[in-house]
């Protein structure tokens, strides 16, 4: 009887103590963006995509992403941020970091993911919000052209905010397409509880 009694006890306490660290983590990878939009909550998987996490964390703990902009944003595909000022010079960054994209998560509507160039490993602060289920940008193999691009996130609340920017007229802007013509700011990033 006494081992019984025990044997709940510890168990009760592994799973109030694995509560605990749950909801620690929770709190501490949720970034609230606030756009000239609207406030968008993202809820961060550092589980799953430790770097890519760690990573954007970075960047909104130094204030990096403060007075930028959406630069690219494809209605019915994504918007994509994280690289320019309000003046639409390019930011100084970071090292690239290791691709994710082979980490079971899918570029499904609302989920954030690494922008990069056509080499796999090399997203640096750069990121975008997918507008639909993008199943081509998913990793599929270990090859240049099946890397895919690394999901990190997801938007939890907000997402009017995302598909608002989708409305925004759009242009050229010094080589670049799909810009929108009104400036969409990322007036501040900041974890939150």
């Amino acid at each position: 009887m006494r081992n019984l009694i025990f044997s709940l006890m510890l168990l009760l306490t592994t799973t109030f103590s694995f509560a605990t660290e749950n909801k620690m983590s929770d709190t501490a990878s949720k970034v609230k963006l606030t756009t000239s939009l609207g406030e968008i909550i993202i809820q961060l998987n550092p589980e799953k995509a430790p770097i890519s996490s760690a990573n954007f964390l970075t960047y909104v703990n130094e204030g990096f992403y403060n007075s930028t902009i959406f630069h690219r944003v494809i209605p019915g595909f994504m918007a994509q941020g994280g690289g320019f000022d309000t003046d639409f010079n390019q930011k100084s960054v970071h090292d690239p970091i290791k691709n994710e994209a082979d980490n079971g998560l899918t570029n499904k509507r609302g989920t954030l993911a690494m922008a990069r160039t056509n080499v796999p490993d090399s997203a640096t602060a750069q990121f975008f919000i997918n507008y639909k289920d993008n199943a081509s940008l998913n990793h599929t193999s270990p090859t240049t052209s099946g890397w895919g691009y690394a999901v990190f996130g997801e938007v939890i609340e907000g997402m009017d905010i995302v598909d608002a920017m989708a409305k925004q007229p759009t242009g050229s802007h010094g080589g670049h397409q799909d810009v929108p013509k009104t400036n969409i700011v990322v007036e501040k990033a900041e974890v939150i509880k």
